[in-house]
């Protein structure tokens, strides 16, 4: 692994609290991801299924994770299946773990190779009532290629129809919404590696670097430290900011525009969420200090307002709120525009349109019952941004909170976002190319 050891109580007690939902006399089953294909013969690198992570903390392929918390025999209740090792494999691939590794990093105390995953579930099988089952149930998710999680369901229902199968997600969602100290550390540590690569960037960045020249110097703090990209990272210039999505990075930064750096390290599969703005020449014209003051407001009023018991809608509403009033102070908008608006349609949607946040974790827009009110112990983003695509200017600003009952913890406290502390940064610029 490139990351520390996690404490495998990290992850029993999340296997504790998903078993307290759990029916009486029922099992469940969670299925590693596949690794995917690209061309010929090659393959992308694993990326694990985030639920399975979140139970076991294995990021080996095809494992499998089954608990049946009332089974007969004491060493039913948890099993888990991992790949069995071989020379040949051990040539080709590298090592596997062994069942004394998996049982170290998952607590699992009874693993077994996977030649042994289809007998061992029928006997279960014939034991329960009812059989909690896994599927990627993210309201923006579109799934186009069936998962081994979505063969195994069909598979398994095929086989033995006549039980009662029921959704893991739900519960899942609710429990992985609300963050442990374990978890939160782990988040810290990579919004203390994205810190770091910003600020490696900001002595970079100068007139006639590239967009793809940026991302390089992000991907060299992130790797250095055993970490990834988080996300494809948007590393857009002047007008290229506008562009909600932008992944091109193979632009000019030019002088007197702005850089919209949207970038996040993941570290042990946790992740961070960060937006900065930079002036390519190190320096902030008049218009654009203005502007970048407007979103800096914006995202402190909204990251304050973001309190235990508060539907995220309303959080969503009072960010528009707060940014109506800094677009009319900005001669973006109009009290006459805002008077005449479509409720529906807002006038200020024309330079805010996105949402101001989402849930944070083992997903970048993690799982979480969006529908209720927030809880402490969510870890949201909030990130506001002000596109002026006449200008070819846009601002967007973005930290990760902790929610708290009596105040929320800023992650990226120590993440310069001062326009005149981003200045003072860049003053420290190499002179190398």
């Amino acid at each position: 692994m490139r990351y520390r050891a996690i404490n495998a109580e990290l992850f029993v007690q999340h296997r504790e609290n998903l078993k307290k939902h759990m029916f009486a006399n029922s099992l469940a089953v969670l299925n590693a991801n596949d690794i995917l294909p690209t061309n010929a013969d090659g393959s992308l690198p694993l990326r694990q299924n985030s639920d399975l992570f979140y139970l076991s903390g294995v990021d080996q392929e095809e494992t499998i994770l089954l608990l049946y918390p009332d089974a007969h025999e004491e060493n039913m209740r948890e099993i888990l299946f991992v790949r069995e090792t071989s020379d040949l494999l051990a040539t080709w691939e590298g090592h596997k773990l062994t069942k004394e590794e998996a049982t170290r990093i998952s607590g699992v105390q009874r693993v077994e190779w996977l030649s042994e995953f289809r007998p061992l579930l029928h006997r279960l099988m014939c034991e329960c009532n009812h059989v909690y089952l896994n599927a990627n149930e993210h309201k923006r998710a579109v799934i186009e290629v069936e998962t081994r999680e979505a063969r195994f369901v069909r598979d398994l229902i095929g086989r033995y129809p006549l039980h009662d199968y029921r959704r893991l997600a739900p519960i899942l969602h609710r429990l992985r919404a609300v963050k442990s100290e374990g978890e939160v550390e782990l988040m810290r540590r990579a919004c203390e590696i994205t810190r770091d690569a910003f600020r490696r960037v900001c002595r970079f960045v100068k007139p006639g670097v590239n967009e793809m020249e940026v991302e390089a110097e992000f991907a060299h703090e992130f790797v250095r430290n055993g970490a990834g990209f988080a996300y494809t990272p948007i590393i857009a210039s002047g007008p290229n900011a506008c562009v909600l999505h932008y992944i091109q990075n193979d632009q000019a930064c030019r002088k007197g525009d702005l850089l919209l750096l949207d970038v996040g390290a993941s570290y042990a599969n946790y992740n961070a969420d960060m937006t900065r703005t930079i002036p390519v020449n190190g320096k902030f014209t008049r218009r654009q200090k203005d502007v970048y003051k407007a979103v800096l407001r914006v995202m402190r009023g909204t990251m304050k307002a973001a309190l235990p018991g508060k539907l995220p809608r309303q959080w969503q509403k009072d960010a528009e709120a707060l940014m109506q009033e800094e677009l009319l102070s900005l001669g973006l908008l109009t009290h006459a525009e805002v008077r005449r608006q479509d409720p529906l349609k807002p006038a200020l949607k024309k330079y805010f349109m996105h949402g101001v946040g989402h849930p944070l974790g083992l997903d970048v827009h993690d799982v979480g019952i969006t529908t209720e009110p927030i809880q402490a112990g969510w870890v949201l983003t909030v990130e506001p941004g002000i596109y002026i695509r006449e200008e070819g200017l846009a601002v967007r600003l973005e930290n990760n909170i902790v929610v708290g009952e009596t105040g929320n913890v800023d992650l990226m406290a120590d993440i310069p976002v001062e326009a005149k502390d981003v200045e003072d940064l860049m003053k420290h610029r190499s002179t190398l190319r």
